[in-house]
């Protein structure tokens, strides 16, 4: 089985706490979105879980808890956008702290287990085509070495070529 922690909130910012007590426990009990009054209880044994996927903007409040994840295979999808605060208003300072805890988690784990996603894009005014494609390049070299490399530049003209 493998546990999607998370799409609908942000676990490891909001809830690690939380999903540290579930493993400590072994299990979680989840409600059915279809019905209401069925609610399953799964098994997080290490023996049982295929893997874990930590979709987050801000895994910090995980960051000293990792050892805790040694029995159980893992990765993080960490998003990472160009937004500043009058979009992402609830995130601390990228420079001083995002920026910074996903080389901690690439170092501790391992580049090729932590994804960057820039995502998702769109434009105003503000945030127009060539402001993403600045950000996403000043991003992309401030974690060069943490991560798995992609070809950026290719990337870069194929959004070029979508260009709205």
């Amino acid at each position: 089985m493998i546990i999607s922690a998370s799409r609908r909130t942000d676990i490891p910012s909001y809830y690690s706490e939380w999903f540290f007590n579930r493993l400590k426990e072994g299990f979680v009990l989840v409600r059915n979105p279809m019905n209401i009054h069925q609610i399953s209880r799964i098994n997080l044994s290490p023996n049982v879980i295929d893997g874990i996927v930590f979709w987050t903007k801000n895994p910090v409040p995980m960051l000293e808890k990792l050892a805790e994840l040694r029995n159980y295979i893992y990765y993080f999808q960490f998003t990472i956008t160009g937004y500043g605060s009058d979009i992402e208003c609830n995130l601390p300072d990228k420079n001083k702290i995002i920026l910074p805890a996903f080389k901690k988690i690439s170092e501790i784990i391992g580049a090729d287990r932590i994804i960057w996603r820039y995502d998702p894009i769109f434009f105003n005014p503000k945030y127009t085509f060539d402001y993403h494609i600045r950000a996403f390049g000043k991003i992309a070299e401030t974690l060069s070495g943490y991560k798995k490399s992609y070809n950026i530049i290719k990337w870069c003209k194929i959004l070029r070529k979508r260009q709205y």
